[in-house]
């Protein structure tokens, strides 16, 4: 087999260097002992030759590992980029580098076994810890450092980050409220996450609070991707009494909105207001009013977390509350009782 093709190991980088083995490693594991000039050299040798090391075998040798791991259920969806720019901002301020898992659909079955897979996979091999995002499971069997973001569970068993989502919605719904609709849709998210049901709760609440009777009809349930959006916006607004307004209880959904209103030939916000939930990027080029959950603020703060418990940094609290806000732009007007 031709030398090109064969594997380059940590011996052939040693004698190209001119070091020994171990002065290898240890420039690998970023120990003090070995002069700047040497690990430099040992570090470009490394690049030109194409080396890389077994995660695996490099954790069994070392207590440390200096990597975390992330799992995501899908990393194409704005919400998950935007919590992988906070935690890659967290890592490049750090020793760490991130391993990134992911199921590739949020709709794929089985998602607690890979969760549970990836979660013993990841903290009994190769990493120090793991973030997890919109896990559907609500409790993981280790003691291995975890922090979850968006969890299932209000109080979660494990560190967490989560928005205030009731809040979130209730601001929301006040402002529509406050522009008076009183006929408002909602297109609700995963039934299995506990930040879909605090912010239908929301909706539901300040409905409530506002002596407006619910209408289950208006109630419609979606999954937090745009497919649902326009699926169940298209029912919402073929209903005889359509809404005036509809509550997308993400952005992403509300994008779907967007498509059905043009479609029917529906203008917003003169013939339908909406608002939707995250500040994704997307929803500031469509006007779009929207609950701001500062998601890459909690990806950033949740690596952070999982960064302290690693180094045995006590937690000033185990629940990170992010503190959502409205903002407003232009997809919304104001009603009086005529319309």
């Amino acid at each position: 087999m031709d030398q090109e093709k064969q594997s380059v190991t940590i011996q052939d980088v040693a004698r190209t260097a001119g070091v020994s083995v171990s002065t290898v490693s240890r420039a690998l594991n970023g120990k003090s002992d070995v002069a700047k000039e040497t690990r430099g050299r040992i570090l470009s040798i490394i690049e030109e030759m194409g080396f890389t090391t077994n995660l695996a075998a490099r954790s069994m040798r070392s207590q440390k590992k200096n990597l975390i791991g992330l799992i995501m259920p899908d990393i194409a969806y704005p919400f998950a980029i935007e919590v992988m720019k906070g935690v890659n901002r967290a890592i490049a301020e750090s020793e760490f580098d991130l391993l990134v898992y992911t199921t590739g659909n949020v709709r794929k079955s089985g998602r607690a076994h890979h969760e549970r897979k990836y979660v013993s996979l990841l903290t009994k091999s190769i990493t120090d810890g793991v973030i997890i995002v919109a896990p559907v499971v609500g409790e993981f069997n280790t003691d291995e450092p975890i922090v979850s973001i968006d969890p299932v569970m209000s109080n979660p068993t494990n560190p967490a980050v989560h928005a205030t989502n009731y809040q979130g919605s209730m601001e929301a719904m006040e402002y529509l409220i406050g522009l008076g609709h009183k006929r408002i849709g909602y297109i609700g998210g995963r039934v299995e996450l506990e930040s879909s049901n605090r912010r239908l709760l929301g909706y539901r609440d300040s409905l409530k609070k506002a002596n407006i009777p619910i209408d289950e009809k208006l109630i419609a349930s979606g999954d937090f991707t745009t497919e649902t959006g326009i699926s169940c916006s298209r029912m919402l607004l073929s209903l005889p009494n359509r809404p005036t307004a509809i509550f997308a209880s993400n952005d992403q959904m509300a994008l779907g909105v967007f498509q059905v209103a043009e479609e029917m030939g529906l203008r917003i916000p003169e013939d339908l207001s909406l608002v939707g939930f995250d500040n994704i990027p997307e929803s500031k080029y469509l006007g779009l009013t929207t609950v701001d959950q500062f998601i890459s603020e909690m990806g950033y703060m949740g690596t952070q977390m999982l960064i302290k418990i690693i180094n045995g940094i006590p937690l000033d609290e185990q629940t990170y509350r992010m503190q959502t806000r409205l903002v407003i732009r232009n997809s919304c007007r104001a009603i009086d009782a005529r319309d």
